[in-house]
């Protein structure tokens, strides 16, 4: 059983889910789930000693074994971190995209984490408190026509998060969405160069691309503490994109 916090990754092999579980090591035995890249895995194990558990989240016996697992082994979760998603495996117009995409995308990235999420709430409710937090993506508002299951999957995911974050305030859970902007990942490496030159020609006010860290910090506060008051709150973490300006 753990003495240390406890905090659940979802996704954390790679990109952001691996910077939030570096960045949470620090403080807490990390469980770190991971689909297909065992090698990055166990890259992640060896660097900062987390507990890696194999789970495709959209299936619910994944989900309920990694649920019963931490609980068996570790005996608590203070934290949960609804990282894993995907992109479309090819971008295509709206009017070319297939039903199977979408299907795969919101299995994924919003069934897989609301129904987790659903798992952990009554664990954490039992226990009186616990933090949950949601990472979205700017894709929740931000209309991108060649792949538009990705931005209906995460604008879907942030209004999970809402309602969790309604229901559970109460009992002492605290849920916060976090959205990332543009962030360096192996999920833009094919655009990269696009997004360089959209930031280039006055895209972001900050003048640069986010990394990883950027939402590790956000995702630090969280674990701190230093945001308890503020249940159902919605982080923007995207170099100012969210601004309207004339």
């Amino acid at each position: 059983m753990s003495v240390r916090p406890v905090a659940l990754v979802t996704g954390a092999s790679r990109g952001i889910g691996r910077g939030i579980a570096l960045e949470l090591a620090r403080t807490h035995t990390v469980v770190a789930t991971y689909r297909g890249r065992l090698d990055a895995a166990e890259s992640l194990q060896a660097e900062c000693g987390a507990d890696i558990v194999r789970c495709d989240i959209s299936s619910a016996p994944d989900r309920s074994a990694l649920i019963e697992y931490v609980r068996r082994v570790h005996g608590r979760l203070d934290l949960l971190v609804n990282n894993a998603g995907i992109a479309p495996r090819e971008r295509r117009d709206i009017l070319e995209a297939t039903e199977e995409s979408f299907d795969e995308l919101i299995g994924t990235n919003v069934k897989g984490p609301h129904f987790l999420t659903q798992l952990a709430a009554r664990w954490m409710a039992e226990e009186g408190a616990g933090r949950i937090v949601f990472v979205t993506s700017i894709s929740a508002y931000t209309v991108s026509v060649n792949r538009a299951e990705y931005c209906i999957s995460k604008a879907a995911l942030s209004m999970s998060a809402a309602l969790f974050a309604q229901r559970l305030a109460p009992q002492g859970v605290l849920v916060f969405e976090i959205r990332p902007g543009i962030i360096r990942t192996d999920m833009i490496a094919k655009v990269e160069d696009v997004y360089e030159e959209k930031v280039r020609s006055g895209l972001l006010p900050q003048g640069r691309l986010g990394e990883p860290t950027d939402i590790a910090r956000v995702v630090r506060a969280v674990a701190d503490g230093l945001l308890d008051y503020s249940a159902g709150t919605v982080i923007d973490c995207d170099g100012g994109f969210h601004l309207r300006s004339l």
